[in-house]
């Protein structure tokens, strides 16, 4: 700062003449005191610019978490359990609100965790609800008495698992199965699962590009 005042004054000032010394020049520089107290406004600036930047982040940083926590939350799908509607390395939006205020419905595809663990995340489509009967008869399944269509099984066949049918769905709970019905992990072996365990409702593939759709 010192140094860019003294080429701004020897614009301002008269040219010395030949007879004036070095020290005579020097001494037209603003003295030491005067410059710093000039660049204190500029550190002050900086500090807070730093303090706002680090806020912003914080505010971001804690948005992101709500909305992840509560609103919405992106999935990667890991397995072909649900082929065709979902392929593996899919990204999907699940919304996480929704059933706070409703029940999960037949044909929903849902995010619950793992029977016996909260450590993982499954995704399968909602068959029945509580108070249902769920049959599998000559590879098709049946919903208090009545055929389900499924044309999003691409006409794969459903097999019984280990779960006897007919099967009542308990209240509260939900029978879950994967599109991809041979390939598929579901209720007809680990049974109905709670309301309370499902996270949310997929509604959205958002990559790859050339996927990107509403779910339903």
């Amino acid at each position: 700062m010192a140094s860019e005042r003294n080429q701004l004054d020897g614009r301002d000032e008269p040219m010395p003449h030949d007879s004036q010394t070095e020290a005579d020049i020097a001494d037209a520089s603003l003295p030491t005191d005067v410059a710093d107290e000039d660049e204190k406004p500029v550190r002050i600036s900086f500090i807070r610019w730093i303090a706002e930047m680090v806020g912003l982040v914080a505010v971001a940083f804690l948005l992101a978490t709500a909305i992840k926590t509560w609103v919405v939350q992106p999935f990667i799908i890991p397995s072909g359990s649900m082929v065709p509607t979902l392929e593996i390395s899919d990204r999907v939006l699940v919304n996480k609100f929704l059933y706070r205020f409703s029940d999960p419905r037949p044909g929903d595809i849902v995010v619950f965790l793992e029977p016996g663990s909260d450590s993982t995340d499954y995704i399968k489509r909602v068959i029945a609800i509580d108070g249902q009967t769920v049959d599998i008869n000559d590879g098709k399944v049946s919903v208090d008495g009545v055929t389900v269509p499924e044309g999003y099984t691409r006409g794969l066949r459903t097999d019984d698992g280990d779960v006897a049918m007919p099967y009542v769905v308990p209240e509260e709970s939900v029978f879950l199965m994967g599109d991809n019905r041979p390939n598929s992990r579901d209720s007809r072996w680990f049974g109905a699962q709670p309301t309370t365990r499902v996270l949310g409702k997929a509604f959205a593939i958002y990559w790859p590009p050339s996927r990107i759709r509403l779910l339903r």
